[in-house]
């Protein structure tokens, strides 16, 4: 098979990766999940500081979104999917989350897509999201949704061949651009911010559909007492996530590894002004 579109084949793969997308076939039979605890005292002290002095309108999820590229941009298997029973790496580094357009349970939620390049930071970032955060909003939501509103009325018969016919162009690395362009399925990380409702990090699922392989929900930052280092106790501010990943990309020890630097960019915010390609003092 040829290089696909929005990724490159991986060919110098062990028996054991040769053989896994024939056994274990579905991205949801390959599942791990891993629920993680951040110190965010200091990150949190940095965006106020930051906001009062220089007006920017920083958040703890664009840092969090910033944190997660940078680890994805110096962990490359953390950027793998499988699709067609191959192994491919991907070419770019794509973040997507979901933003309601007002606190409501009837409002629209509108699917967002980012395309992260390696000169950004978090102020980059951090723009950006606010940007097309507020243009969805305005514009009560973007062409993929308009597309979904669109493909939802159709009959059920009608949908039964439209997404088997999708599936066979996944599975053949022939989807057109056209259709795979801002859905979140085709992106590197899906990140879910119930924090932002005053919700918790649960478990979710990832999709058979599309090619990601990451999904995060980051839950809401609370006051907790912890023992620090030197034996003293003292109220910190925590923030939970739970990472559910694909283990056919790589293994427990590779996805360990990578979170030391997540873990590392949030307890440390001052690297997070540097552009993601830069390598962060974490011994791996």
């Amino acid at each position: 098979m040829r290089n696909r579109r929005d990724g490159e084949r991986i060919r110098d793969l062990d028996g054991f990766h040769s053989i896994v997308p024939y056994v274990m076939p579905k991205r949801t039979e390959a599942e791990i999940s891993s629920e993680e605890r951040f110190d965010v005292t200091d990150l949190m002290e940095y965006i106020k500081r930051r906001n009062d002095a220089e007006g920017t309108q920083l958040k703890l999820f664009h840092a969090f979104c910033t944190a997660a590229a940078r680890t994805i941009y110096l962990r490359p298997k953390m950027n793998i999917f499988i699709a067609g029973r191959r192994f491919w790496q991907r070419r770019d580094i794509t973040l997507s989350f979901v933003a309601k357009q007002r606190f409501a349970d009837e409002a629209v939620e509108t699917l967002l897509f980012l395309t992260v390049k390696p000169e950004m930071n978090l102020d980059d970032i951090s723009k950006i999201i606010l940007g097309d955060v507020k243009k969805a909003r305005e514009e009560k939501g973007n062409d993929l949704d308009k597309t979904m509103q669109f493909v939802g009325r159709l009959p059920r018969c009608i949908l039964e061949i439209l997404f088997g016919v999708l599936r066979f162009f996944e599975y053949h690395g022939i989807m057109p651009a056209s259709l795979a362009k801002g859905d979140p399925n085709y992106s590197t990380a899906i990140l879910s911010n119930l924090g932002s409702i005053g919700a918790g990090a649960p478990y979710h699922h990832l999709s058979n559909y599309g090619t990601c392989s990451i999904i995060v929900t980051i839950g809401t930052c609370h006051k907790e007492r912890c023992r620090m280092p030197d034996g003293t106790e003292a109220e910190r501010d925590i923030l939970n996530a739970t990472f559910t990943l694909d283990e056919r990309i790589a293994d427990g020890f590779y996805f360990a590894k990578s979170l030391r630097i997540t873990k590392f960019l949030l307890e440390h915010p001052e690297y997070l002004a540097q552009p993601i390609s830069a390598p962060v003092p974490v011994e791996l």
